[in-house]
């Protein structure tokens, strides 16, 4: 799952051909993590280690590492953003599988678009491939929906 350097290889992954339809839901968001602004990443990474999580990707050096433990994913993050952040996964499972049939963000930003909800940080429509877009929830929090591939 992850590349030569620690950072996180899409083309890694195993693949399945799309998301499970039985599961409820109207917007297919993908895999679901909480990001988390921590003050020391090691301090971090020891004490979530002690609650059964495990490193599975990212690079300490570059301030950032993704833990699991089972089918749920934090990722530990110094210095990149302000606040702790809900993140979704466009073609990705909870157990890290790659989908080949998704929901693009760019259809997820029109969804939205069309929803009436406010798109913090947009993507350029007609683009292709990996992208992001942000917004807010009605409490302050920010969501990430950022897709790798």
């Amino acid at each position: 799952m992850s590349d030569d350097d620690g950072g996180f290889d899409p083309d890694a992954l195993p693949t399945v051909g799309a998301s499970d339809t039985t599961l409820p839901g109207t917007l297919e968001l993908g895999a679901f993590s909480l990001s988390l602004n921590v003050a020391d990443l090691g301090a971090s990474l020891d004490f979530y280690t002690k609650l059964g999580f495990v490193a599975t990707g990212g690079n300490v050096d570059d301030g950032w590492l993704i833990l699991k433990n089972g089918e749920t994913t934090l990722g530990l993050f110094h210095g990149m953003f302000e606040r702790n952040m809900l993140t979704f996964n466009p073609g990705l499972t909870a157990r890290m599988e790659r989908i080949e049939n998704f929901t693009d963000v760019r259809d997820i930003q029109r969804e939205l678009d069309a929803a009436g909800l406010a798109v913090d940080a947009a993507i350029e429509p007609g683009s292709a491939g990996a992208g992001s877009i942000t917004l807010i929830d009605p409490d302050g929090n920010p969501i990430l929906i950022d897709q790798f591939f």
